[in-house]
């Protein structure tokens, strides 16, 4: 990380519910980020019945870098401007682990090709989006684009 990275921590609920066909036994969905995390361990039940179980999944860290700011003004200029929250499939109870999230779709679309893990865009909080605006506004830098030269041949 560079000096004028900047990171904030959001929290995640994620839910977990009975699959619907005979190949999957659960579905899990990232539901919700929030801002302002309860006092809880992660993974943490908040909610329980026969089909589903919602769980705060913990904390994540939300890195901002001064060479990104291109993507977050692209996200952020869109109609609904998004957060990507990345689960990955463990071995331990309950069975995922909130890896990483995220405003940079760059980023999000890298994690989206691996295959192995869960992604999932949701509505980016109002805090959260004004303080990536206000980051955007420190440190953004208009890059022109310079056409690269062939070496000449030997």
């Amino acid at each position: 990380m560079t000096p004028d990275t900047e990171t904030r921590d959001v929290a995640v609920l994620v839910e977990k519910r009975r699959g619907v066909t005979a190949w999957q036994d659960w579905v899990w969905q990232p539901l919700e980020v929030l801002e302002q995390a309860p006092g809880l361990p992660a993974w943490s039940v908040l909610r329980q019945d026969e089909r589903s179980t919602l769980y705060f999944a913990g904390l994540a860290e939300v890195a901002l870098h001064p060479t990104d700011t291109d993507n977050y003004r692209h996200n952020l200029a869109a109609e609904s401007p998004r957060l990507w929250v990345v689960l990955r499939q463990v071995e331990d109870e309950p069975g995922m682990a909130l890896h990483i999230a995220t405003v940079d779709a760059g980023e999000a679309h890298n994690y989206a090709d691996s295959g192995n893990d869960l992604l999932e865009a949701l509505p980016l909080p109002p805090g959260l989006a004004e303080w990536v605006a206000e980051f955007c506004e420190r440190h953004h830098k208009d890059r022109s684009f310079r056409k690269r030269k062939r070496d000449a041949k030997a």
